[in-house]
C-alpha cells in the first residue's frame, strides 16, 4: 500500500483501517468506562443524599415529638410534690372540727380548692375508683375484704387517692377490693 498519496499538493496519510477502527473503539471504551464510573458515582451521591435528607426529617420530627412530650408533661415533677400535700390537707379536712375553729377550717378549704383547680388547669384529675371495677392499671390494691353484697373485683374503698396527668399515670389509687 501507499503510505502517502498526494492530490493537489496536499499530503494524505494513510492507514490501515483496521488500525485506526481499533483506536476509535478503544477510546470509546475508555470513555464509556469512564462515563460508566460518573454514572455510579452519581448515584451514590444521589442515595447518600437521600440518606441524609431522610436521616434529617427523622432527627426533626423526634426532636418535634420530644419537645411536645416536654410540653405535655412539664408540670409532672412539681404535680408529684405537690400529691402528699393535698393527701394532707384532705386528711385535715376529713377531721371534725370545733365551732371555734370553723373559719381555720374554711381557709384551709379554700386553699385546698385553689390547689386542686390548679392541678385541674395544669391536666391533673383524680382517678375515679370508689365502687367501680378494679383495674390494675389506675389502682394498686392493698386489702381484699369479702363482701357479701358486692361481686369481687368492685374497689370498696379509697385508701389513697390515686392521680393522672393528662393520659399518664401520677399515682396510682390505693384501694380496698371486694374478694
Amino acid at each position: 500500500m501507499k503510505d502517502k498519496k498526494k492530490k493537489d499538493d496536499i499530503e494524505i496519510k494513510e492507514e490501515t483501517p483496521n488500525e485506526e477502527i481499533e483506536e476509535i473503539i478503544e477510546d470509546i471504551k475508555e470513555e464509556e468506562s469512564e462515563v460508566d464510573l460518573l454514572k455510579k458515582e452519581v448515584e451514590k451521591l444521589k442515595n447518600d443524599y437521600a440518606r441524609a435528607y431522610a436521616d434529617t426529617e427523622n432527627l426533626k420530627k423526634r426532636l418535634n415529638q420530644e419537645a411536645e412530650q416536654t410540653r405535655k408533661y412539664r408540670i409532672q415533677s412539681f404535680a408529684m410534690e405537690i400529691l402528699p400535700t393535698i393527701d394532707n390537707l384532705e386528711r385535715a379536712l376529713a377531721q371534725e372540727v370545733p365551732e371555734d375553729a370553723k373559719g381555720f377550717y374554711d381557709g384551709i378549704k379554700i386553699i385546698y380548692d385553689q390547689l386542686i383547680n390548679a392541678l385541674k388547669n395544669e391536666g391533673v384529675k383524680e382517678i375515679e375508683a370508689l365502687d367501680k371495677e378494679f383495674d390494675p392499671n389506675y389502682h394498686q390494691a392493698l386489702m381484699l375484704e369479702k363482701v357479701e353484697d358486692k361481686k369481687p373485683g368492685i374497689v370498696l374503698e379509697v385508701l389513697q387517692k390515686g392521680y393522672l396527668l393528662k393520659d399518664r399515670i401520677l399515682r396510682p389509687a390505693m384501694v380496698k377490693v371486694s374478694e
